[in-house]
């Protein structure tokens, strides 16, 4: 199958870099949905415009472009140790490109391969059928997402809830905790994809396979169907919103499928899924490998645009930051202002916060802005560029970010989804903020980072968790917890947690 690389190769660059036509259609209802000058209608026009970019200039949507699941059904006779290795190489040779970003760590030593390959990556799920063609389906879902996965064992206590029985009435209060626990972190609105029974790990497979299934599809069995209605229209009304900021879209996207189980166990598994939600696939003749047919897209129709125009808006109302931060302007800012930055910022995520806290800092942290980002780099000759740089999940350097925050004098820590009581107590007492980025809007911030000054620890972490120092021109973000002890994220949650408990009472 001499076209078999290539064939690979453009299913993961349109899945990366493209949006199918059912999730753009249901960010679109969101676009129209939200009111613009809210934060979470802010937040829409950055991700919109995004959508945008990624697509007009062929790069990562999202700079985490996740664990690769393939899910491959073949004709009798292929071989299918033959297209693994073409798999292989289709993701090494996107890697080199910078389409994806290198995600494969060895979970013992922590190196990084540098090529999205190692044991368990990618994943590849072989299956017979006796269609003439072979299908190649591939869903991309970023770890920020893939850690607000849940699986709940019915009967259990859900807070805000009570009591969840193994009824569909549980399945569906279990389902609303599953968005409601998602918040920012899992950067919504987002996608369920759900399994009712089954064991643990057949059921959380099954979950993700309805990712598979189109946004505007009908559940075959009314009974589902009737539940994916309920849970999309209450999930939409508990008022978690964009980013977890508050708003009338929390998800775009509810698929349910029940598969038997054991008398003792009672699970319901949820696979969920961010805004960037990237699925693709193709049909492939068996002889030449080359594609026959796209599925979920039609290359031959034009993509439209999201956003008219330049989407995102200076108004002159947002407040400038020039790093290195002093701790007056910073005691200055309150949540809900909206900032640009301007100068110089440092990257930092898991592995680099480790250093800070064992090792050390390879360079002057006091005032800085620390971006909780992993991007996309390539390297022309002796120059760095930036491909994608949004914002990771925040909350997994919670055990860590108040002890930083002491040692180094960082004025202003920033990432997706905020984070604890920890984070919270060391911003008031040491005076510093948290902003919020808006999650996966790699392409819209790569371009705010006009300047790549060096890299830190390079060797050491690898490319997504090495400390990037950065020029910012006019990085935008919004204040979500400040140095006075105020937490956006808190008061959402609260006021979220009230909506769920309404519902329990009804149960």
């Amino acid at each position: 199958m001499q076209f078999l690389k290539e064939s690979l190769l453009q299913v993961i660059i349109q899945t990366s870099t493209n949006l199918p036509p059912d999730v753009r259609q249901a960010m679109a209802w969101a676009l129209k949905t939200e009111r613009p000058e809210t934060q979470a209608g802010q937040a829409l026009s950055i991700i919109g415009q995004n959508i945008d970019m990624a697509c007009e200039g062929e790069g990562p949507i999202c700079q985490d472009t996740g664990m690769l699941t393939f899910e491959i059904k073949t004709p009798v006779g292929v071989n299918q140790f033959a297209m693994r290795r073409q798999i292989l190489d289709a993701v090494a040779e996107a890697t080199k490109r910078g389409k994806l970003r290198p995600n494969s760590v060895d979970s013992v030593t922590g190196k990084n391969s540098g090529n999205n390959l190692g044991p368990g990556t990618p994943v590849v799920h072989f299956e017979q059928w006796e269609e003439p063609d072979i299908e190649v389906r591939l869903l991309l879902k970023g770890g920020g997402c893939e850690n607000k996965n849940i699986q709940y064992s019915v009967p259990c206590q859900l807070e805000h809830l009570g009591r969840a029985d193994r009824d569909l009435e549980g399945v569906k209060k279990c389902l609303l905790h599953a968005v409601w626990q998602a918040q920012g972190q899992g950067c919504a609105p987002g996608a369920l994809g759900v399994c009712i029974g089954s064991d643990r790990a057949t059921g959380y497979h099954l979950a993700k396979l309805q990712l598979f299934r189109t946004l505007d599809d009908v559940n075959p069995d009314p009974t589902l169907a009737k539940l994916e209605d309920e849970v999309m229209r209450e999930a939409n009304a508990l008022g978690v919103g964009t980013m977890g900021f508050g708003g009338n879209v929390s998800l775009i996207g509810c698929k349910i499928a029940a598969a038997n189980r054991l008398p003792a166990s009672f699970f319901v598994s949820v696979a969920y899924d961010c805004w960037a939600f990237r699925r693709l696939g193709v049909m492939l003749d068996t002889e030449t490998g080359a594609i026959k047919k796209w599925l979920y897209r039609d290359p031959d129709r034009p993509v439209e645009r999201l956003v008219a125009g330049a989407g995102f808006q200076v108004t002159g109302r947002e407040i400038r930051l020039e790093p290195p931060l002093s701790e007056e302007k910073v005691r200055a800012l309150i949540v809900g202002d909206v900032v640009l930055i301007n100068g110089p910022m440092i990257t930092g995520r898991d592995a680099a916060h480790h250093h800070l806290l064992h090792v050390g800092s390879p360079c002057d942290l006091n005032g800085a802005v620390l971006y909780h980002c992993g991007p996309v780099m390539l390297k022309d000759g002796a120059t760095w560029r930036t491909v994608a740089a949004g914002p990771t999940t925040s909350i997994r350097e919670e055990p860590y970010e108040a002890d930083v925050i002491e040692r180094y004098g960082i004025r202003a820590v920033m990432g997706k989804g905020g984070m604890g009581k920890k984070t919270l107590a060391a911003l008031k007492g040491f005076g510093a903020v948290y902003l919020h980025a808006i999650g996966g809007a790699a392409q819209f911030y790569a371009r705010c980072l006009s300047k790549v000054h060096g890299v830190y620890l390079l060797d050491e972490l690898g490319v997504p968790e090495a400390m990037w120092h950065y020029e910012a021109h006019d990085f935008p973000a919004i204040v979500t917890m400040d140095a006075h002890g105020n937490s956006l994220h808190e008061e959402v949650s609260t006021k979220t947690g009230a909506e769920l408990e309404k519902i329990g009472a009804r149960g």
